[in-house]
């Protein structure tokens, strides 16, 4: 689409690159079903700062464009024919533009782009050394496609390599809550590929120094053939897959440490209570869909927002994980709730982070006030009180 506003708004994008003040610019709004969004940044690539545009689009499919600055007004305008919104975060100001559906455009200009502090040298692209555990030259990030055989990150899976590097770096922090001598037994549940499976063996055993046991459960025989190849060719001698339903698996002793990425819906729910049953000094889980609170709730004082969908799935998940660490709080745990990596790359970026409290006395009148709590809180949202593995599991003094 041909117009001056459209034109002046790709122009300054391409100032806020040349000037190196740009932080990002997205596209949304898309006259596409294929595209969703798309999202620009500037990288330093062979020396030259460039824009790289990741494009989100359907089936979790992303494209990737790197734009040299003679051609970001051009390429600008095409992203433009696309998407009907558009912001531009500078340094020194922001942008918006709007496209109506009757072709009318609003440019609306705040501060001044272009005349911020410039990024450092440094500070962005490929060509800086990351300060990160993992480089992409790591033997299992090559075996599972992540990075090529020279350790470059392929493009389209730059979002899962950061997705991997922090949580490398959650795993360093929960090894200083683990036991100080003897081997840490770690128990992965759902774990798929087992991306974060491998990451935390391999942080665990060549970063922290610790002898290693993990078991790895998930339901596809396939897959847990292929993870446990890629073990084996990366000699990962304590990494074990086991095919089956995380319900029925049984560790061979109390676990250090329990992961889970993604485990969908309820399966959450069971690693938190397999990892509380058997007294795991420290849970690391990151939660996908909430459908069971979606399907369930019943709360006629929150009415107002249930009655709203896209409102009340929010509600739902926030709800369902702020439930659920209540619960293992009320199981002797100490708890919190974190970002594991940047929304934009993944909606689904809540971690769940739990550590055991040592000589927990589940008698006394603090943890018979959480169990309470949890179960007013249950039936609050439920319209029922917990029962069966919705209850509090209630441990033996420790």
């Amino acid at each position: 689409m041909q117009n001056e506003k459209i034109t002046e708004f790709a122009a300054l994008i391409q100032k806020s690159v040349s000037s190196k003040t740009l932080v990002s610019v997205t596209f949304h709004s898309s006259s596409s079903r294929e595209h969703l969004k798309a999202k620009g940044i500037m990288k330093k690539i062979g020396g030259e700062d460039i824009l790289q545009i990741e494009t989100s689009l359907t089936e979790g499919r992303v494209a990737q464009e790197n734009i040299k600055k003679p051609d970001i007004i051009q390429a600008a305008e095409r992203y433009l024919d696309t998407y009907k919104k558009a912001d531009l975060t500078d340094r020194g100001g922001t942008a918006l533009l709007m496209i109506s559906k009757k072709g009318a455009v609003t440019l609306l200009k705040k501060g001044k782009i272009g005349e911020g502090e410039a990024q450092a040298e440094d500070s962005h692209g490929n060509d800086r050394v990351k300060k990160r555990l993992l480089t992409g030259e790591e033997k299992f990030l090559k075996e599972l496609g992540v990075s090529d055989s020279s350790g470059r990150v392929h493009d389209k899976k730059q979002s899962k390599f950061r997705q991997i590097s922090r949580f490398a770096e959650y795993i360093v922090e929960a090894e200083k809550k683990l036991r100080r001598d003897g081997e840490i037994y770690v128990c992965d549940l759902c774990c798929g590929k087992s991306y974060l499976s491998f990451a935390a063996y391999h942080v665990l055993t060549e970063i922290c120094g610790r002898e290693v046991k993990m078991t790895c459960v998930d339901l596809k025989q396939s897959v847990m053939d292929y993870c446990s190849d890629i073990a084996e060719r990366c000699s990962m001698n304590g990494m074990e897959f086991l095919c089956m339903d995380i319900g029925e698996f049984v560790p061979e002793r109390s676990p250090d440490l329990v992961i889970s990425l993604h485990a969908c819906d309820i399966a959450t729910d069971i690693v938190l209570n397999f990892a509380s049953k058997y007294r795991a000094d420290v849970i690391l889980s990151t939660p996908c869909c909430h459908h069971r609170m979606n399907n369930e709730l019943d709360c006629a004082v929150l009415d107002f927002i249930a009655q709203r969908s896209i409102l009340k799935q929010k509600l739902c998940t926030a709800a369902t994980d702020a439930l659920r660490l209540m619960k293992l709080e009320a199981e002797g745990y100490k708890t919190d709730a974190t970002e594991l990596i940047d929304p934009e790359d993944t909606p689904k970026n809540v971690m769940l982070r739990a550590h055991r409290i040592k000589n927990f006395d589940p008698s006394s009148a603090d943890a018979i006030g959480k169990k309470e709590k949890y179960d007013s809180t249950f039936k609050f949202l439920y319209g029922k009180s917990p029962a069966g593995s919705d209850a509090v599991i209630v441990p033996s003094k420790n």
